[in-house]
């Protein structure tokens, strides 16, 4: 395996966070198999998302076209807010809301096409909304999401909502209405100090307003990264030992491995020497088998010579007798 491949991790996160772990081990253990230590760790890592950001994960990378649009808007969007543009940010509100309803619809139909994924009425779709707005508040937000690596659900924890901020807005409907209005004539005011224009004090309050936000927006992203530090520092220690542990478990199943595969050649050998002994038994039985019938026609044809030498030792005896009586 040449590395860890973006096809690869894709094709992990489009996997229903049910199946998800089990997916990854078999990865890994394909790149071990494959003498890559490096993309195992890299695949090891990988952690399961939750149901709702798989459906956004699966957006990402089955209608990236979709997300990108969703990215560039967010991007429009940061900018009328910025440059308070009441019009725009009026019109580009709009967009968003048909955006994220169309990309929520669209993650209805792709987990409907996933043989695996929950049922229709146990989606999540209102997280996977939550976590479109989020990103359109949120740079961070939307990068995860265009990339397709989202683990858990987002939502906006700034000062309002982007598309509709606590403030107000300077646009060119004020400023219209205040060209609207009778023109004062050229005088001294009747003991009323001349004071700026509602405009200048308008956009004053909102520029004021919008560095709030941005002040309690910064301060709720420290906490969270602080959190997410503490969490990442336990979930790398966790890590660790999990690794640790794997690799002394890698360890016990290759000396056991040895153990069997040495057991078993010994069983081979003694089951080769087995063979042997019970044919070298087989040609034993033969050969006694031989002997005990060579035996018995031994001693039968000794009985049959002693029975011939007894007869003739019974004649001889016979005629020594005759010849004496004669004499």
């Amino acid at each position: 395996m040449p590395g860890l491949s973006a096809e690869l991790v894709q094709q992990l996160y489009r996997t229903p966070p049910d199946r998800f772990v089990a997916a990854r081990d078999a990865a890994v253990a394909e790149a071990r198999r494959a003498g890559d230590p490096t993309t195992a760790r890299q695949l090891a890592r990988l952690r399961r998302p939750t149901v709702a950001a798989w459906l956004v994960n699966l957006l990402a990378i089955r209608r990236p076209e979709l997300v990108a649009d969703l990215v560039q808007l967010a991007d429009a969007l940061r900018v009328a807010q910025r440059e308070l543009r009441g019009p725009r940010l009026r019109e580009l509100s709009a967009q968003r809301r048909a955006v994220v309803g169309a990309l929520v619809a669209e993650v209805r139909k792709l987990a409907a096409a996933e043989p695996d994924a929950p049922p229709a009425s146990r989606l999540p779709l209102a997280e996977v909304e939550a976590t479109l707005n989020a990103a359109f508040s949120d740079v961070e937000v939307a990068e995860q999401v265009r990339a397709g690596r989202l683990l858990r659900a987002a939502s906006y924890a700034g000062f309002g909502e982007v598309p509709r901020p606590q403030l107000r807005l300077v646009t060119g409907d004020d400023e219209e209405r205040e060209e609207e209005r009778p023109a004062r004539r050229p005088g001294p005011q009747r003991g009323r100090p001349e004071t700026a224009p509602r405009t200048d004090r308008a956009a004053e309050r909102a520029e004021q307003a919008e560095r709030a936000a941005q002040r309690a927006a910064r301060a709720e992203r420290a906490r969270q990264r602080r959190a997410l530090d503490r969490e990442l520092a336990k979930a790398q220690a966790d890590q660790e030992r999990a690794e640790t542990e794997l690799t002394e478990a890698t360890g016990q199943e290759r000396d056991g491995a040895a153990v069997l595969d040495r057991l078993e050649a010994e069983l081979a050998e003694l089951e080769r020497r087995r063979a042997v002994a019970e044919q070298d038994l087989s040609r034993a039985k033969l050969a006694r088998r031989a002997a005990e019938r060579a035996v018995t026609v031994a001693r039968r044809r000794a009985g049959e010579v002693e029975a011939a030498v007894e007869a003739l030792a019974a004649e001889e005896g016979d005629a020594d007798a005759g010849g004496g009586a004669a004499d």
